[in-house]
């Protein structure tokens, strides 16, 4: 791959979803889209270029490689302090401020769900809340990735995904059958997987509003503008008040003051301001 060959490329993929390779990460564009030429028949990189570009079947290829652009590397109930804040501290600020209002509904939204791991802790740790239960909730996770999407959809998992997971909570929102751990319908019912692009805007608005937004683990993907870009859809989908769960690693500094950075004893967590509770019209 010449450099104007990986230019070309990177700028084809970053337009179309914002995942963005520097210079430096060039020899792992090419080792994961070689394979592609060999699949397609193609002479070089320049000609797979034209042909993501001009292709009638330009928009499927664009999807498949989505699966090896990206890492899933993900397990249940990750990053336990977080979670903790979520179902000790934010939970309750929202059954609070909801019931007020004469609301018993809860959306949640797993971006970049990946195999699913992540919607599934989100409902088995709401099941377990007394105060939720006869309330209407629903969890969306979404990826860009089909291959993960399929994993997701059938709820299946192997020893890796259960590094954090105790015993009694296996035995508890699982049942074991040839290969591997299927987790119950009684949660599974809880949560909706769909195929989303971050970049896609229609598909955005049709999302519809949200009480909170996990979105751990994405955005290291993208370069500042896709970074700004993306916090931006996710401060227009949640309701005024609602919170936007990043990885540890992660940190809107230097993107974005939509948002503010709110320290609970378990974790530090971002919260759309609500203009209701500070004099504004919501």
């Amino acid at each position: 791959m010449s450099d104007d060959e990986f230019i070309l490329l990177r700028d084809c993929i970053y337009g179309h979803c914002g995942i963005y390779f520097d210079l430096e990460s060039k020899y792992i564009l090419e080792k994961r889209l070689s394979h592609r030429l060999t699949d397609l028949n193609l002479p070089s990189f320049y000609d797979y270029y034209h042909y993501l570009k001009y292709n009638r079947n330009k928009d499927q290829e664009l999807m498949d490689i989505m699966d090896v652009l990206t890492t899933n590397e993900t397990y249940f109930f990750r990053e336990s302090f977080q979670l903790k804040a979520f179902t000790d501290e934010i939970i309750p600020e929202l059954i609070k401020s909801k019931t007020a209002r004469g609301n018993r509904s809860l959306r949640i939204w797993s971006a970049g769900c990946s195999t699913g791991e992540e919607p599934y802790t989100i409902a088995m740790l709401l099941s377990t809340i007394p105060e939720l239960r006869g309330w209407r909730i629903e969890i969306i996770g979404t990826d860009i990735s089909q291959k993960v999407l399929q994993h997701a959809r059938r709820a299946v998992y192997g020893k890796s995904s259960f590094r954090a997971t105790s015993e009694s909570d296996l035995h508890r929102f699982f049942h074991q059958q040839n290969d591997g751990y299927k987790v119950n319908d009684s949660i599974r019912e809880l949560v909706t997987i769909s195929h989303l692009n971050l970049f896609d805007t229609h598909r955005l608005t049709m999302l519809g509003k949200v009480d909170l937004v996990f979105c751990r683990n994405v955005i290291i993907y993208f370069d500042q503008a896709a970074k700004k870009r993306v916090i931006e859809s996710f401060h227009s989908a949640l309701f005024d008040g609602g919170y936007l769960l990043l990885g540890h690693s992660e940190s809107l500094m230097n993107i974005t003051t939509l948002f503010t950075l709110r320290h609970f004893k378990n974790d530090m967590i971002y919260q759309k301001p609500d203009l209701f509770s500070t004099g504004g019209v919501r």
